[in-house]
């Protein structure tokens, strides 16, 4: 292996341009990073549903959840699948099993869709459905609510549906959906005593409904100079003109008004409602897209939501409910905290223990391989989260190791009265290898988390390249930069004996731990028995 340490020192220089384009790039990148509070992961799971109004519910298993799962176990990657089948009503759970890459998750969706849609054909009249619903890893980080004294729900859904169209035009906004919305339906209640009276079939008011409101084409009238469009009117504009509607019973034509109640209203049962602070609401949803920074986001939404404010009739108003970019900022501020104590700690330590000039030189890496550590996070498309924060606390420890090493040896050679330069260049030869070793070791622990399958390991992703990344890094800095740091900053004075011979090893702490050794040495069955007693006792 070539003599790092002489490379840099011959060519500070290019040495001293990288540590600030690294620093710069660092700065830089940290700022540019995507900021939430958990990793992206992906969930296998799609549920396939289906309803048949008036069915049992063994007709439903038989005609309907049997055909399905039978066509579902064609699916490529399919773990299980599992059923829940009652009267009118089944959902199946698509599970997929954890080999499926996440890239691929999407593609395996439209293939279960294509597979219910084939057997669609094959299941009994009167079936609703097959209905899917494979979002269950859509996070609505920002939830708000639209309220209004004295205003119905379709005019706080107005409102709520306005401000959903402006809200995707916020950058990294990936969708936005209303909660608690109340569909309204009309509802022809007829009675059947009255309807046996007049000689009236419900059938022929039902088919009276579909043919007036029904499109149809009217045809085309040729002209020498244009063509004229026919278009047939009659259909239903409101709910008056359902009333008004024609029935013929027993020659005779009455209004549909005069035998049955029409009228406007939500559907029943109702849907899942929103309340804010016991008010009905209309809930707005946002998530972001992947890669985001959920703080810049949080800012665009709260400026839009202020401009929308601004713009809405008196009496409605728009509430934030659930505030995500705050927890993150919380939590990210929490682990930046918690990062820069371990820093001082460990900064206070090395200073304390290998004094000034050697702990500047230490406390000179930490940054620089930090900042790198960034680049490549930035690179690689790896965010700030838990699971990456987390992975530079864990290196933190690590990435000192090599730097003190490397510096404590130039020291050492300093003091038996080595050159600068020599004395960096044999902390290469005699450390690098063996840092370089216990480097990879180190990294190797982590990489079964790495090339794991399923959520769990996607959800922990970050944490193999993060810490290798760090640990490498700080291999390169250590004997790259800090023999370079070394050069300019140790000062030591060369150790003689009483005798006047050189000897760097003269403090009370080598003195005390020469004696230490040299009794583990001379008892060496006693320590190694000590040792495997010790080892068993913990077992």
């Amino acid at each position: 292996m070539r003599n790092l340490t002489e490379v840099s020192l011959k060519n500070k220089v290019l040495v001293w341009y990288f540590i600030i384009v690294t620093a710069i790039g660092g700065i830089f990148a940290y700022n540019k990073l995507g900021r939430m509070e958990d990793p992206q992961f992906t969930i296998r799971q799609m549920v396939v549903s289906a309803a048949w109004p008036g069915a049992t519910a063994q007709e439903m298993q038989e005609q309907v959840t049997d055909k399905l799962e039978k066509k579902l176990q064609d699916t490529q990657g399919l773990d299980n699948i599992k059923s829940e089948t009652r009267a009118g009503q089944t959902i199946i759970y698509v599970e997929l099993s954890d080999e499926v890459a996440k890239e691929k998750v999407r593609d395996t969706w439209k293939d279960v869709r294509n597979l219910c849609e084939d057997v669609k054909r094959e299941l009994p009249q009167g079936v609703y459905g097959p209905y899917y619903n494979d979002r269950f890893d859509d996070v609505y980080g920002s939830i708000y609510a639209v309220t209004g004294d004295g205003y119905s729900y379709e005019e706080m859904r107005q409102q709520a549906e306005k401000t959903r169209r402006l809200l995707l035009n916020v950058p990294s906004v990936q969708k936005v959906e209303l909660v608690g919305e109340q569909e309204e339906k009309v509802y022809i209640e007829m009675d059947r005593a009255k309807l046996s009276e007049l000689g009236i079939s419900p059938q022929v008011i039902m088919n009276a409904l579909a043919q007036q409101n029904d499109m149809t084409p009217g045809g085309m009238v040729e002209t020498d100079s244009d063509n004229v469009y026919v278009r047939v009117s009659g259909q239903f504009d409101d709910v008056e003109a359902i009333r008004q509607m024609p029935v013929n019973a027993g020659g005779k034509v009455l209004r549909l008004g005069d035998i049955a109640k029409v009228e406007r209203r939500f559907e029943e049962p109702a849907a899942p409602k929103m309340y804010y602070n016991g008010e009905p609401a209309i809930g707005i949803a946002v998530s972001m897209e992947d890669g985001g920074n959920i703080l810049k986001l949080g800012d665009d939404l709260k400026a839009e939501i202020g401009k929308i404010q601004q713009d809405m009739p008196v009496g409605l108003e728009i509430h934030q409910v659930s505030d995500q970019p705050s927890v993150v900022a919380e939590s990210i501020h929490d682990f930046v905290k918690t990062l820069v104590e371990a820093i001082v700690i460990v900064l206070a330590v090395s200073f304390l223990s290998l004094g000034f000039r050697t702990g500047l030189v230490v406390a000179g890496c930490i940054p620089l391989v930090l900042c790198g550590t960034f680049v490549v996070m930035y690179a690689v498309g790896i965010d700030l989260h838990k699971v990456s924060l987390g992975s530079l606390i864990i290196a933190l420890g690590l990435l000192v190791d090599d730097a003190i090493i490397a510096v404590e040896m130039m020291s050492v050679k300093l003091e038996m009265g080595n050159s600068r330069f020599d004395a960096a260049c044999y902390a290469f030869r005699a450390t690098a290898k063996p840092m370089l070793t216990g480097t990879l070791i180190t990294c190797c622990g982590f990489i079964p988390v790495a090339f794991a399958k399923g959520m769990a390991s996607e959800f922990c992703s970050a944490l193999f390249p993060v810490i290798a990344t760090a640990l490498l890094l700080s291999w390169i800095v250590s004997v790259m930069v800090a023999p370079l740091y070394g050069y300019y900053l140790i000062r030591v004075e060369v150790k003689k004996d009483a005798e006047g011979h050189i000897d760097p090893y003269q403090s009370r702490f080598y003195t005390w731990f020469r004696k230490v050794l040299t009794i583990f040495l001379t008892h060496r069955k006693v320590v190694l028995i000590a040792t495997a007693g010790v080892f068993f006792l913990s077992l």
